[in-house]
Formats: structure tokens, C-alpha cells, sequence
């Protein structure tokens, strides 16, 4: 039976879904959309510990810190690494995401997005971090599923639907049918594994050091999957590592594609891997349906056209693609009587009142 204070709650409740993710965390709130869309960055003081500025502001201090100030980034690879920072970092969030109302609920209902292939232990870290940060009730949904919501694909019909969903510290790709998760895969590469790719390429085939937040806005500008209609250049500045002065060179697409080459081969081959395991009848949908990309990483210049042609399925971006995991936890929120059997248990779950 309900408490007077669970009926308040029902009554006046802040439900908000989150896509907690190794680049980016977006937060949606019911009836609002997406309210926030930060960097998962956080500036902390060295000497007490204390997280100065989160999301952007701590971005734009990223590798141009002081030395009292330390920039992290609490989740590696799409899990959490700094169990407190995450904890500080989603309780600014939340705070946050209170701004937007005209009047000030407690303790949201929250449903946040998980990569498909996390431990028990992980799960757990996310819930616990999430409660700790003030909300009352906290529901995970696996990655892929809640991409593929955002993403309006049929999850809960019986044809077959894919959905690639590229973040910044894992790939998930997932093929449903039925309101269930048929074949799944989760690698730990991503756009992080590119940046880093990056990085190496320069320092090997042209002696420059650059950094990561260097290695991003390369990868943005002339990175690509596939061969582009109209090759592009870029200039990049960093440190020679033989005469040890600042330098610049100008690269190419083509070159981009070269640096890029590992981690695109590691997505192609999973890509295939998922097809190779996957039921006829279902391969036979996704001919019709194609596949779906979503998440910041499938931004990359030709990357859908470098899908199709190594697997001869119609690829395509979703519309909006960095926010459909945010977009697909605040769906399963908004219906959640049809969506609920989606959602991911923990050893000890709670249930939606």
C-alpha cells in the first residue's frame, strides 16, 4: 500500500531519462525534452577533491588546466571509473534539470541508458550513484534498446529492426524483434578508440604530438569512413617531437581514413559478426528495413556508405542521432506500461509505484 507521501510523489513527480555517457550525458525530463546536453567532463580541485565546474566549462579546460585543477572524465568505456565524481556529476544534472520546471519536485524517477554488455557490478555502480545523487526511483535500459526507441524503430513488432549505436567509449549493436533483443554485441571501441587513433597517426607519420581535444576536432572536420564526393584538409598544430617546436601540417580525408582504418575495420567485422549469427527470416527484414545508426559517433563523414557496402543492406542515420538514447529512456518513461519489460534488472531492483 502507498504512502500519503507515494501518492504526493505520483501526483507531482519529475521523471527524467539519461543517457549517461563516456563523451556526453544528456538528460530528458517528461513533457520537456531534452533539457541538457553536457560534455561528461568535471573540473576537481586537487587539494580538497571538490568538483569546480562540470559539463562544458570543465571541457574547455580539458589538457589547458592548472595545476591545481584536475579535469576527469568518470566514465571509461561507457562504465564508471570514479564511483564519487559520477555521483557529483549526476547530482549537478539533476539539479539542473529542475531549472526547467516552475515548480521544484524532489527525488525524480530515472531511467538511464547502460551499455548492453556491462557487469552486475556495473549496473549496481550506476544505480547506486544515481540514487546517492537524489533520486528517488532508478531503472536501467540497455543502450541499444533505448537507441532504437529514440530512433522510432518497431522494437515491439515481430519484423526485424537493427540499430548500430557508436558512442564515445563503446559500440552497441543490437537487431529486435518482438519487444526483445535477438543478437546483440558490445565493443569497447568507439569514438575515444578513433581520437586515440588519431593521435598515434600523427605522432608515427608526421613526428606531431597533439591531444585528445586535438585528435576530436580532426576527426570531426575531415574524418571519414569512406571515400568522399570532394576530399577535404585540414591543418593541424602541435608540438614536433624531433625539434621539439610547435608545428603545422596540413592532412587530408584520405589520410584520415588511413588513421581511422583499425577501429572502422573492428566496427565493420562486429557489424558482420551480428549479421552472420542472425535468424534468415529476420536478415530478410533488415534487407527491407536497413540499419539504423545512431549515437555521436555515427556522424562520421561516410561511415553509413562504408556499412552498405560492406554488408549490402541499406544503411541510414537516425534523425538527431546523439540524443536517442536520452530520447528512447524518456519514451519508456512516457509509456512505460508497454515499455517496461525493456528495462534492465539488478540483483536487488525496485519496482515503479
Amino acid at each position: 500500500m502507498l504512502s500519503p507521501l507515494d501518492l504526493i510523489f505520483g501526483l507531482f513527480s519529475l521523471d527524467i531519462g539519461i543517457d549517461l555517457g563516456t563523451a556526453n550525458t544528456l538528460v530528458y525530463v517528461r513533457g520537456k525534452g531534452i533539457v541538457i546536453n553536457e560534455p561528461s567532463f568535471v573540473a576537481v580541485e586537487k587539494r580538497s577533491g571538490r568538483p569546480q565546474e562540470v559539463g562544458a566549462r570543465a571541457k574547455e579546460m580539458w589538457s589547458k588546466n592548472p595545476k591545481d585543477i584536475m579535469i576527469v572524465r568518470p566514465l571509461r568505456d561507457g562504465v564508471i571509473s570514479d564511483f564519487e565524481i559520477t555521483q557529483a556529476m549526476l547530482d549537478h544534472l539533476i539539479r539542473k534539470a529542475h531549472e526547467h520546471l516552475w515548480v521544484q519536485i524532489p527525488r525524480p524517477r530515472v531511467v538511464i541508458g547502460i551499455p548492453s554488455g556491462v557487469t552486475e557490478v556495473e549496473k549496481r555502480a550506476v544505480y547506486d550513484a544515481a540514487l546517492n545523487a537524489g533520486a528517488r526511483q532508478v531503472f536501467l535500459i540497455e543502450e541499444p534498446v533505448a537507441a532504437a526507441i529514440g530512433a522510432g524503430l518497431p522494437v515491439t513488432e515481430t519484423r526485424g529492426s537493427m540499430v548500430v549505436d557508436i558512442g564515445g567509449g563503446t559500440t552497441e549493436i543490437a537487431i529486435f524483434s518482438l519487444g526483445g533483443i535477438v543478437i546483440s554485441r558490445s565493443i569497447r571501441v568507439a569514438g575515444d578508440e578513433m581520437d586515440e587513433d588519431i593521435v598515434q597517426y600523427m605522432r608515427t607519420k608526421h613526428n606531431l604530438l597533439i591531444g585528445e581535444p586535438t585528435a576530436e576536432r580532426v576527426k570531426i572536420d575531415v574524418g571519414s569512413a569512406h571515400p568522399l564526393p570532394q576530399e577535404r584538409t585540414a591543418t593541424v598544430k602541435g608540438r614536433n617531437l624531433i625539434t621539439g617546436l610547435p608545428t603545422a601540417v596540413e592532412i587530408s580525408s584520405i589520410e584520415m581514413r588511413d588513421a581511422l582504418s583499425g577501429s572502422i575495420d573492428i566496427l565493420m567485422d562486429t557489424v558482420k559478426q551480428a549479421l552472420d549469427d542472425t535468424p534468415p527470416e529476420l536478415v530478410a527484414d533488415l534487407m527491407e528495413s536497413g540499419i539504423c545508426l545512431a549515437g555521436g559517433g555515427s556522424q562520421l563523414k561516410g561511415l553509413a556508405d562504408r556499412v552498405q557496402d560492406e554488408v549490402n543492406i541499406r544503411a541510414y542515420i537516425a534523425e538527431d542521432p546523439m540524443t536517442c538514447v536520452a530520447r528512447g529512456s524518456g519514451r519508456v518513461l512516457e509509456d512505460y506500461n508497454n515499455l517496461r519489460r525493456l528495462l534492465v534488472g539488478i540483483e536487488r531492483g525496485s519496482t515503479w509505484h
